[in-house]
């Protein structure tokens, strides 16, 4: 701080607290939040003044927005002119205010986001409705304040009849808040009015039986109605808007139809993105889109293919598009010149209250116009009963000024009375004349009467405010737009995929895709194969699953993480089809691979996830820990240094495990060896190992009549009964189960297999092959084994995965074209009972 500050006095903290303090308010109260007595902000009510003060009534000739402009920023606006032709174009859009206030002569933009034409272009003037607005503004109803260069006054609030806050809405961001109110329907915030009048007892529940919900100007359906009774108890909720969508049917197939769209979307936006959606293959089964609106109205058609479903695909419009939308609602408006956030009920009380003081004071000011035309009306009566008198005094007078003082000393007048007679016109005097100032006379004390009566009696000034509001609602009330639901009742997508097993392939370089298990037909041992995949001469694929559509997926990676995905959520390609970027599904780091992907029908207590990694070692979980997704993923475990997660599988806790490793060593022990632990932690050594060895197979299992198969890289392969693994615990070297001789190349996986079981395998060429478990030799554990697939030269087998195969009759339309085996199969993860 300078010598100059401090010998000031000044705190340069409290100056640029109290400066911003001064900024946020000014900010607040002077342009962004809307005043709870006429919801409007300044700018709109300056706007609407200055049309007022133009004399550009609904029911006058059309001025260029330009002058209207002109006249607001020169007068009452102290900000740029295209910050108020924004607020005029907005004011005259019908999709963008329920009830638009102004009328509006030219190009005011689009739905679809297109720009109006400028202010020179086009013409405005206000609307019928907002006449209600200003309705006896002229009677000293409110307060006037100088403008900004003090030179004119405007209106502080506006006088309104109509209940514009909640009518018409209001969306702002000020500084450290924001306002967003959503439009309602008059008819129905009319009729809460007149109830909260009748009963100021009122509940919220019992309001929200008159007014359901907001009401939009484009239609659309609100889904559920616990955010709107959020937001009209506490003045904050959430509520998800949405578009109708029906099916018409054409030539070709059917068509999915919309004629709204939700509030503030921008349609040309929403149709590219269907598009992009359907490039992407993020939405499969549509033929094309395109905007079929016209003058008549929204049209927006979805066409499908053949073979797609219209519930599915309609489901997924909802969830991918702004066919849906969640509208979150922030009941905040300025009360008293601070920000406040309100209930409904509150917002109905305040404009209760502010049309009982704008009445009583048009009363008042009524009030004494009557009664001063009355006095008036007093002495012109004496001068009629009088009028030879004062003809003659005034015929007598010298001056103006003379025969006035002579008036009010003979007759006993006021100043006012006396100028009064001294104007009058001698056409006054004629009979028919008299007579209308006796009837005048006596009106005027009909209406002071009247007007005395409202000043005493408070119902009498209620009732007046519902018969205005009743008015308001029979001119200008309409039909609700937006249907409220209670519920969403979506149809499950599930219920609507088919059940059906899919091959899941993954490459090396991370394209994944599902294609249907009836695909491939099984074959005998040594044979030839079938090619899976096409893939570039440099990628292979790495990984097969085999799961029904309707499983959920743990996509458990290198890292040590976790992520979700159903199966029907994965891409469909044809057999030779490479799929899609693994990347593009899930949100993986530089250098994160997919390790395991494990089939998980349900999450259930009592179960476990066991995992093993490269070096050995072991960690059991509770599957519980993994069942709340998240975008990015969980950790599933804690990795050691240059340690990797090789599988993963799903247990009951009572099970033993098998380790196997690329040099043919495995280890058997229980499972209860491995105590449960939270979902970070490392685990325990399972299998004790050379440096130059690795974990490549893990199996679970509590039967004895399985054996144990094992597949190397040059292509053979060969299965154990268990009874020759001696039970061990945990931590041992384990035991040979393959040599892994020259001919045979190190282990590349370990399954645990069943009798009936058929196998799957792949080379990184891309070459598939499925066989039959039992046509695979059973040999001791220290031996070569048979072998299994052709493969060329430069050519390896990468994996293996187990098909639990159950034969179904033929005639029920299951079996494949050219062999009699295509039956519901259910993958079971390679060592899964």
């Amino acid at each position: 701080m300078s010598e100059e500050q401090k010998s000031s006095g000044i705190s340069i903290e409290k100056e640029m607290q109290q400066s911003y303090l001064d900024y946020a308010m000014s900010v607040i109260i002077g342009r962004a939040l809307p005043d709870v007595r006429d919801g409007l902000k300044p700018v709109h009510r300056r706007i609407l003044f200055g049309m007022h003060e133009q004399k550009n009534d609904y029911n006058k000739p059309y001025k260029k927005s330009a002058r209207i402009v002109g006249e607001v920023i020169g007068k009452f606006h102290p900000h740029g002119d295209s910050a108020v032709y924004d607020a005029i174009v907005r004011m005259a859009q019908n999709f963008a205010m329920r009830y638009p206030l102004v009328d509006g002569q030219g190009n005011f933009g689009s739905i679809d986001g297109d720009s109006p034409a400028a202010m020179r272009y086009t013409e405005v003037r206000m609307k019928k409705i907002s006449h209600e607005i200003l309705a006896d503004l002229e009677k000293e109803t409110v307060d006037f304040i100088p403008n900004y260069d003090e030179s004119i006054y405007e209106p502080v609030v506006m006088p309104t009849r109509m209940p514009a806050l909640l009518v018409n809405g209001s969306s702002g961001i000020a500084v450290g808040m924001a306002t967003n109110i959503p439009p309602h329907n008059l008819t129905e915030v009319s009729d809460a009015l007149v109830a909260l009048i009748d009963n100021p007892e009122i509940t919220i529940d019992e309001i929200m039986e008159i007014i359901p919900g907001p009401d939009f100007p484009t239609g659309g359906i609100i889904y559920g109605v616990n955010g709107i009774r959020d937001a009209y108890h506490t003045g904050r909720g959430i509520i998800k808007v949405r578009s109708e969508i029906f099916e018409e049917q054409d030539g070709s197939g059917t068509v999915l139809v919309s004629n709204e769209i939700p509030y503030q979307v921008n349609k040309a936006r929403l149709i590219e993105k269907i598009a992009e959606l359907q490039r992407d293959k993020v939405i499969e089964g549509i033929r094309y889109v395109r905007d079929e609106s016209d003058k008549d109205g929204i049209r927006v058609a979805v066409a499908l293919k053949k073979d797609a479903i219209p519930e599915v695909v309609k489901n997924q419009l909802y969830k991918h598009t702004q066919f849906e939308i969640s509208f979150g609602i922030n009941f905040l408006a300025v009360v008293d010149r601070k920000p406040e956030q309100m209930n409904i009920k509150e917002i109905l009380s305040h404009f209760v209250r502010h049309r009982r003081e704008v009445v009583i004071r048009r009363t008042k000011f009524d009030l004494r116009k009557a009664e001063a035309r009355a006095h008036i009306l007093e002495g012109l009566k004496i001068a009629l009963d009088n009028i030879d008198e004062v003809v003659a005094l005034i015929r007598a007078s010298n001056s103006p000024e003379e025969a006035k003082t002579g008036l009010i000393e003979k007759f006993s007048l006021s100043e006012k009375q006396a100028q009064a007679i001294l104007d009058m016109r001698l056409q006054r005097l004629t009979g028919l004349e008299r007579n209308k100032i006796e009837e005048e006379y006596q009106a005027l004390l009909k209406d002071i009467a009247w007007y005395r009566r409202i000043l005493t009696e408070e119902p009498l000034v209620y009732q007046i405010i519902k018969d205005e509001i009743t008015q308001i609602k029979s001119e200008f009330g309409d039909e609700r737009r937006t249907r409220i639901v209670a519920s969403t009742a979506d149809i499950d997508i599930e219920d609507l995929i088919a059940r059906e097993e899919m091959v899941v392939t993954v490459t090396r370089t991370g394209y994944i895709k599902r294609t249907p298990l009836s695909t491939y037909q099984s074959q005998k041992r040594g044979g030839k194969g079938k090619i899976a995949m096409s893939v570039r001469e440099e990628d292979f694929i790495a990984h097969l699953f085999v799961a029904s559509t309707h499983d959920m997926f743990l996509f458990f990676t290198n890292f040590g993480k976790v992520y979700w995905s159903k199966v029907y959520e994965l891409p469909e390609a044809q057999r030779s089809g490479k799929g899609k970027a693994l990347v593009n599904l899930l949100d993986l780091q530089e250098g994160e691979e997919l390790a395991t992907i494990l089939n998980v029908p349900s999450f259930e207590e009592d179960h476990y996830l066991l995992m093993a990694t490269k070096n050995g070692f072991v960690k059991k979980t509770d599957l519980m820990a993994y069942s709340r997704p998240r975008a990015g993923g969980i950790i599933a475990l804690d990795l050691g240094e240059d340690d990797e997660l090789i599988a993963v599988r799903m247990t009951n806790g009572s099970k033993d495990v098998f380790l196997g490793s690329k040099n043919g060593k495995v280890i058997r022990f229980k499972e209860s060896d491995v105590r449960p632990t939270g979902r970070v932690s490392r685990g325990v050594i399972g299998l004790r190992m050379e440096d130059d060895d690795a974990i490549v197979g893990v199996g679970v299992s509590e039967r004895d009549d399985k054996t144990v198969f094992a597949a190397t890289e040059f292509g053979y392969g060969k299965k154990t009964f268990f009874d020759a693994y001696p039970l061990r615990h945990r931590g041992g070297k384990g035991v040979i189960n393959i040599k892994t001789s020259g001919r045979n190349g190190n282990v590349v996986d370990m399954l645990l297999l069943d009798e009936n079981d058929d196998i799957m395998l792949i080379s990184d060429r891309g070459k598939l092959i499925r066989m039959s478990a039992s046509d695979i030799s059973s040999v001791g554990r220290n031996t070569l084994g048979v072998r299994l697939i052709n493969l060329s030269d430069d050519e390896k087998l990468i994996g293996a995965a187990r098909i639990d195969e159950k034969e179904e009759d033929c005639e029920e339309g299951l079996c494949m074209e050219d062999n009699d085996d295509d039956s519901l199969k259910k993958y079971v993860d390679s060592s899964d009972e």
